[in-house]
This record gives structure tokens, sequence and C-alpha cells, in this order.
């Protein structure tokens, strides 16, 4: 939940309570699958007599409708029914019909706010007395799924902090939302009921109980924290412990500017490279140096702070470590194996690289081998140039440096392994790959709003012993 500055945030429409219970939310689910049954019931009736193109055709137009209805349906719920939906969108386009994940992609943290009583109420409940010794500005800076953020000051000190306040009831209801959602999905039709999705299911529960956990956040806070105070490059809010809990973060307040702003586009290009080879770095010290990874790439995780002395370099402001992923040594061993690959450019030093994870181990040569094409694809932008005569002239510039705007880098891979799966039985790839790859996506249209050119050898070298 980024506190752009530069952005007012005080029109949203504001509710004076949320469908915390699990009577009101069992009630709004199952109104949405009745209304879902009956129009299922009559799409069938009405195609029988079509012919097959005719119903196939019409069959698609019904899902992406019916997706579409179940987002905004689950919309207007708070909680973790909207991350769940968020969730998958994110980490399930292996699981869900297209249909289904464009739809959930629409789902939005940026929602009406909960009213200041409700919250002044959460407040007080949480801190006792210790409130009034803040002075909270009733208006909140950023709104989520679950929880919403006031900025405040400690009147002792005049520091100026903001409160990350978690919504209540939405921590206990994590499990009935996921039972919740999965029989929704079971009523729409749409989407297979397989042990895939259990997986998938139990790995986002897994996650959302450890985000809802600030005790967890703020712990993780402070060692990014530590990590990164001496690298004028970064900021990372500071942990006020006296005033957090378990549902109340209270961190230092990080003032910036959001990734989309019209003020970082305005930047002198070799600044807007400076950011993104920032933005590229930490993600790769998060998966080679420290094994645990911010796995979120919403830009909301994000500000950038402008520097107004030419000496100092503008800062990537990191918010947000509630989803944190950590990774086990035997994957590392592996990433490091692809990378070093990705870099020189291999195919065969890639498919060596592929072995220790069941998904490797029990491919063909064949699969390996266009596997292995999609991981040189998909590690073009930390390739050598001099290695590398695949790499697009015009994502390239005089530097030697990868343009990720120019390079349509999604796309290719994703025609790549479309590609790919219609020539063998594609298995669901391990779940971490998943969340490494979401965040390179995630990295690529930062890289690719702001336009930015980074230099693979500054990136790479490092890790290539």
């Amino acid at each position: 939940m980024a506190n752009d500055t530069s952005r007012p945030s005080d029109n949203k429409q504001s509710i004076d309570n949320l469908k915390t219970s699990g009577f009101e939310r069992r009630m709004s689910i199952a109104k949405t699958s009745l209304n879902i049954g009956r129009r299922w019931a009559g799409n069938s009736m009405s195609g029988m007599f079509l012919d097959k193109q005719t119903r196939e055709k019409r069959n698609q137009a019904f899902m992406e409708a019916q997706a579409n209805y179940v987002a905004a349906e689950l919309g207007k719920l708070k909680g973790s029914v909207v991350k769940i939906g968020q969730m998958l969108a994110l980490y399930g386009e292996h699981v869900l019909p297209p249909e289904i994940t464009r739809a959930l992609q629409t789902l939005n943290d940026d929602t009406a706010t909960l009213a200041w009583p409700k919250i002044e109420q959460t407040l007080r409940r949480t801190l006792g007395e210790k409130l009034s010794e803040l002075d909270v500005d009733t208006t909140p800076i950023g709104t989520a799924s679950l929880a919403q953020v006031h900025r405040a000051t400690i009147k002792a000190t005049g520091e100026q902090v903001v409160l990350k306040i978690q919504y209540p009831g939405v921590a206990d209801a994590i499990d009935s939302d996921l039972a919740l959602f999965k029989r929704l999905l079971k009523v729409s039709n749409a989407v297979p009921q397989t042990r895939a999705l259990d997986t998938w299911f139990e790995e986002i529960r897994d996650l959302l109980h450890r985000e809802v956990d600030y005790n967890v956040e703020a712990a993780t806070t402070e060692r990014f924290y530590g990590r990164l105070k001496d690298d004028p490059r970064y900021s990372v809010p500071k942990i006020i412990r006296d005033y957090s809990s378990q549902r109340l973060l209270c961190m230092s307040f990080e003032s910036g500017v959001s990734v989309t702003s019209d003020i970082l586009q305005a930047l002198p290009h070799e600044r807007r490279n400076a950011i993104g080879q920032a933005a590229i770095e930490i993600m790769m010290q998060e998966i080679f140096v420290w094994g645990e990874m911010q796995t979120d790439p919403n830009f909301g995780n994000y500000l950038v702070r402008i520097s107004d002395d030419v000496s100092e370099p503008d800062k990537l402001v990191l918010l947000d470590f509630g989803a944190i992923r950590q990774f086990d040594n035997e994957l590392l061993v592996i990433a490091h194996a692809l990378l070093r690959a990705g870099y020189h450019h291999d195919h065969q030093a890639m498919k060596a690289a592929m072995t220790g994870y069941e998904f490797f181990d029990t491919m063909s040569d064949k699969v390996r081998s266009d596997v292995a094409s999609l991981f040189l694809l998909a590690t073009e932008p930390f390739s050598n140039p001099n290695a590398n005569p695949d790499i697009p002239v015009e994502c390239l510039d005089e530097h030697n440096r990868y343009i990720w705007a120019n390079s349509r880098l999604h796309s290719r891979i994703s025609e790549k392994a479309t590609r790919a799966m219609q020539s063998f039985e594609f298995n669901l790839p391990p779940k971490e790959f998943m969340f490494i790859s979401r965040k390179f996506i995630g990295a690529y249209t930062f890289l690719t709003v702001i336009d930015a050119h980074t230099n693979p050898d500054t990136l790479v070298r490092p890790y290539l012993t």
C-alpha cells in the first residue's frame, strides 16, 4: 500500500461496516453462487440445439461473463476473499482458465475505506491508553483488502509514522473464505476441482495466515532495514515496536511518488536507468544472497523518493514485507546454475542445470530441451550480449544495456511457453518457480514503465562464481 505523497486520497467512498462475520460472508457468496447456478442452467438449456462450433463460441463468451460477474461480486467484500482472488490471478495461470485469470486481475485494493469510527474503535482496542500518545489523521493514505493505512504523529517527539491497521475479523475469516471461494469456483463450473487446485489453495492459505501476522512482518521489515540501511539507493521503513502488535503495524513515514507518477517519468533517462538497475539488483539479492523474497509484484509496494541533491541517488522505497517467501538451499543452487547458463546463453548448461526437482527430473530429453530454450529466452536481460546473438537489435542501447521497453519479453515468453506446452504433457511447475517468475514479471513491468536500460554484467557477475 503506497503512501504516494503526490496524490490525495480523501475522495474514496467510505463504508461504516465490513462483512466480516461468517454468516454475512456466507450469505453474499451463497447469493452469488445461486445466481451463477441459474445462469449456467439457462445457458446449457438454450445451447442444446446449437451446432458444436457455435456452442463452443457461445460457452466461451458465457464463461467470460461469469468470470467477470464473480470478480465483481468478490470486489464488494474486503478481507481475504479479495486477497485470495488476487493471489490466484498472480500465481494460478497454470491452474485456472484464462477467462477466470483475466477477471480476477480486475480485483483492486484501492476500494472504499472503512469509516474512521470503526478504525478508531480498532485502534483503541489494540493500543488502549497508548492511543492518546498519537495524533492520527482520520483520512487514510492507503487501502487494501486486509488493512488500511493512516498517517500519525507521535506527540512526544513529533515523529511522523504510519499505522497499518488490519480490518477487524479478516484474520479469523481466512479459512472460511477459502472454503467459500472454492465452492464458488465449483458452482461456476469454470474450474476443474483438481489436486493442483487444492495444492494452490493450501499454499494461499499458508501465505495469508503469515501475511495477517504483523509480528512476522515487523521482524521481516527489520531484517531488510538492517540489510539495506547503508545503501543510499534504498529506503525501508523503521518499525516502531511501542505501537505495533499482531494486528497493528507502526512504521516510520516514508515519502515518495508512485512508479507511474508523471514526476518520475519526467526524470532524466540516466536517473531512471539507475532506479531500474536498483530495482533488479534488490531482487537478485533477495534470491541469491538472502534466500527470501517479497513475492508480491504490486506497484503499490514501492515508491520512489526523488532526490533534490544531484550528488545523492534517487531512492527506491520498499514498503510492504508481508508476502515474503523463503527458499531452501537446494533451490538456490539450481537458481544459480540457471542464471549462469542464461548469462552465457548456453543451452547445454541450461539443460544440465535443470536437475534436483521432480518437475525437471521427470522430463524427457525433448521436453528438457524445449524448457531450456524457454529459460534462455526468460534470462535474455541477464545474458552477456556478446554471447547471445538472439537478443533483438532493438533491445540493446549503445552501451550494450538491455532496453526493457523494446523487448516484448513477457509476450514472447508467453508465446513460446504456449507452443512448448502444446508439444508435451505439461506438469504444474514447482510453486517456488512460479513465485520467482511472477516477481520477474513484476520487475519487467516496472522497468518497462520507467523505460529503464540495465547492465547485465553489473547484475549477474557477482553471482557467477
